[in-house]
C-alpha cells in the first residue's frame, strides 16, 4: 500500500518522536491550569504529598490526620520534587502537582514507540504512537495528579526492553537492557505496587511458555537484576515497615489490595466482562481501527508481534477482569497490546478489503463518541442550570465535523488514511472539553467557589489565620484548597467551635461550612449553646461523586464577626 503524504513526511526515527511530543503537549495541556481538582482521587493524593512538604516527612503517608497506607511512596516523591524543582512550597498551585502525570503520559507516547521499534519500521511505530497519544483514557489520566500515567510509562518501558530481550533470543547478558527493563520494573512498585509486576510477569510467563525455552531470559541477567531491584524498593519498604511498625503493609495489602479482588470498593463494583465494554470508550479511538485490522491480525498470529502482544494483554485482562473492583483506567496498561499488532496491520493497509458491514461498525465506533461529546458540551450544562462555554460548544462542534469525515474515511479505502481526521477530532474535543467547557461548569465545582466565597467575607481573606470547620461536605478537595487545617466535625463541634470567643484583635476568621441537611441539627445545638450563628455566604451545586445536590451555609457567630450584614448571599 502507497503510504500517505504525511506518514511520508514524518515516518522517520527523528521526526516521528518530534510529531508525537508536539501532539502530547497538544493533547495534554488544555486544562492543567483551569481545572479544579476532581474528586476523590486526585485531592486525596495531592493532599497527601501538600501534608510530606508541609511536614518535611517524606515516608509517612498521611491525609491530614489520617494514614493513608494504600500506595507506595513513588508518586508522592515525584510530586513533592515537581513542588521543590518549580520553586513552589506546600502552596503550589494543583497544575504543579500535576506535572508528574503529564510528563509520564508524555513518556509513555515516545516509550510505545520506541517499543513499536522493535517490531516495525519508524512508521508504524508513528502510528503505534499515535493511538497512545490521542487515548481519552490517557488523556484524562494526564491531568490527574495521581499515579496512572506514570505507572503507564514505567510497565510500557519495562515491556519496550522486555521486547528486545525476547526478539535477541540469546543468552548472552544485555546489561543496558537489564539495566532499563529491572529499574523501569521497580519504579512501577513504588508507584503502584503489583501492578507493574503482575503485567510484565505474566508477559515473561507467556512468551516462555509459548516459545517453550527459557534461555533469552537469562539476557535480563536475572540475578544481578533482582538484586538491583530490590535495591532499589527495599529501603523506603524497610523505612515505612519501622514508621509504621508494619501496618502499612497490613492496610495496603490485607485491605486495599485484597479488597478490591474480593469485592467492589466505593461503590465501583461490576461482573466479569465489565473493562472489555469499557474498552470500547476509554481507548477510542482505537477500538475502530482494531475491528478493521483483526482479520489481517488473525492471518499473522504466528508472528512475533502478534504473540507478544498476546502474551501481554490476555493473562492481566483476565485477572482485571476476575478482580470485582474495576474502573476505567485499570486496564489502560494493556492498551499497547492491542495497539501494536493494529498499527503493523493498518501499514500493511487493513481495512481496505474488509466487509461493507465492518465498515460500518468502525466507523459509528469512531463517529459517535465525538458526536456524543460534541452534544455533552453544548446540552449537559443546560441540565446542570448553567450556560454552556460558547468556545467548547464550538469546538467540540468541530471535532464532531471531523470525526464523521474520519467515519467516512473507514467506510472507503484503507483506514489509515482515517488517521489525519481522527487526530484533529481529538484535539478539537481535548481542547474544548479540557480547555473550555469542563472549567465553565461551575455548578460541580463546588470546593473552589466554596474557598472563593470564604475569601469574600469580611476579615476573612487571610487564610493563614483562618479557622475553618465543615460539617456533611467532606470532599478531599475542599481540603487541598482549604488547607490541612480543616477539620472535619459533626453539628455539635461545629456551634462549640463558633462559640469559642476570641479577641477581635487577633484577627483569627472562624467559618463553619454546613451542608443543609445538617443545618437544622446545627442550629439545635447552637441555641442550646447560647450561640447567634449568621449566614454569611451560600453556596449550592451538584457533588459529583454520588450526584447529590448540595447547598452548604458558611456561619459565623455574629459575637465574633468582624461583619454581620453580609448573610444569604448566594454563590
Amino acid at each position: 500500500m502507497k503510504k500517505p503524504m504525511w506518514l511520508r513526511i514524518f515516518g522517520h526515527d527523528v521526526t516521528a518522536p518530534l510529531l508525537l511530543l508536539a501532539l502530547a503537549l497538544v493533547l495534554f495541556v488544555p486544562g492543567q491550569w483551569t481545572v479544579p481538582p476532581l474528586d476523590r482521587d486526585e485531592p486525596r493524593f495531592t493532599q497527601a504529598t501538600k501534608q510530606m512538604l508541609e511536614t518535611g516527612d517524606y515516608v509517612d503517608i498521611r491525609f491530614q490526620d489520617q494514614a493513608r497506607h494504600k500506595k507506595p511512596v513513588g508518586i508522592y516523591w515525584l510530586q513533592a520534587a515537581a513542588v521543590k524543582l518549580t520553586g513552589h512550597d506546600a502552596s503550589a498551585p494543583l497544575w504543579v502537582y500535576r506535572l508528574p502525570s503529564i510528563i509520564g503520559a508524555t513518556l509513555s507516547v515516545l516509550a510505545v514507540f520506541w517499543l513499536a521499534r522493535a517490531f516495525m519500521g519508524p512508521s508504524g511505530a508513528l502510528v503505534a504512537g499515535g493511538f497512545v497519544v490521542l487515548a481519552i483514557i490517557l488523556g484524562v489520566e494526564a491531568r490527574l495528579a495521581k499515579t496512572d500515567a506514570t505507572l503507564f510509562a514505567t510497565i510500557v518501558i519495562a515491556q519496550g526492553a522486555l521486547a528486545r530481550l525476547w526478539l535477541r533470543n540469546s543468552s548472552d547478558r544485555a546489561w543496558g537492557l537489564a539495566f532499563v527493563f529491572w529499574t523501569a520494573l521497580a519504579a512501577s512498585v513504588l508507584v503502584k505496587g503489583p501492578v507493574g509486576p503482575m503485567v510484565v510477569g505474566f508477559t515473561v510467563v507467556g512468551l516462555i511458555i509459548t516459545g517453550r525455552n527459557l534461555s533469552w531470559f537469562k539476557g535480563a541477567v536475572p540475578l544481578a537484576g533482582f538484586i538491583w531491584f530490590f535495591l532499589l524498593v527495599l529501603p523506603w519498604f524497610v523505612a515505612i515497615w519501622i514508621a509504621t511498625d508494619g501496618t502499612f503493609f497490613t492496610e495496603a495489602i490485607g485491605k486495599d489490595l485484597l479488597g478490591k479482588v474480593s469485592e467492589g470498593q466505593e461503590g465501583h463494583g461490576a461482573p466479569p466482562l465489565t473493562h472489555l465494554g469499557a474498552m470500547f470508550g476509554v481507548f477510542w479511538p482505537l477500538p475502530a481501527f482494531f475491528l478493521l485490522a483483526l482479520p489481517m491480525m488473525w492471518r499473522e498470529r504466528k508472528s512475533p508481534l502478534v504473540i507478544f502482544a498476546a502474551c501481554w494483554f490476555f493473562p492481566s485482562w483476565v485477572v482485571f477482569e476476575l478482580v470485582a473492583t474495576k474502573l476505567p483506567h485499570y486496564t489502560m496498561p494493556l492498551m499497547p497490546a492491542l495497539i501494536l499488532p493494529v498499527a503493523a496491520a493498518l501499514i500493511e493497509g487493513a481495512g481496505s478489503q474488509s466487509a461493507r458491514w465492518l465498515r460500518w461498525v468502525a466507523a459509528g465506533l469512531l463517529a459517535v463518541p465525538a458526536i456524543g461529546i460534541a452534544a455533552a458540551a453544548f446540552g449537559g450544562p443546560f441540565a446542570l442550570g448553567t450556560w454552556p462555554s460558547p468556545p467548547g460548544a464550538i469546538v467540540t462542534g468541530i471535532g464532531a465535523v471531523f470525526a464523521v469525515f474520519a467515519a467516512s474515511r473507514l467506510l472507503r479505502g484503507p483506514a489509515l488514511y482515517a488517521l489525519p481526521a481522527t487526530t484533529l477530532t481529538a484535539i478539537c474535543v481535548a481542547i474544548g472539553v479540557w480547555g473550555f467547557s469542563g472549567p465553565a461548569l461551575t455548578t460541580i465545582w463546588v470546593s473552589p467557589r466554596l474557598v472563593t466565597a470564604m475569601d469574600e467575607i469580611p476579615g476573612c481573606a487571610n487564610r493563614d489565620t483562618r479557622q475553618v470547620v465543615t460539617t456533611g461536605f467532606h470532599e478531599p478537595s475542599f481540603i487541598f484548597l482549604e488547607g490541612t487545617n480543616t477539620k472535619i466535625v459533626p453539628e455539635a463541634e461545629a456551634a462549640e467551635f463558633l462559640a469559642q470567643e476570641q479577641p477581635r484583635e487577633s484577627g483569627v476568621c472562624r467559618i463553619a461550612a454546613i451542608e443543609s441537611r445538617h443545618e437544622e441539627a446545627f442550629l439545635a445545638v447552637a441555641k442550646e449553646k447560647g450561640l447567634v450563628p449568621v449566614v454569611r455566604k451560600r453556596v449550592d451545586g451538584l457533588n459529583i461523586n454520588g450526584g447529590d445536590d448540595v447547598d452548604i451555609a458558611l456561619y459565623q457567630s455574629a459575637a465574633n464577626a468582624t461583619d454581620t450584614q453580609g448573610g444569604n448571599e448566594q454563590q
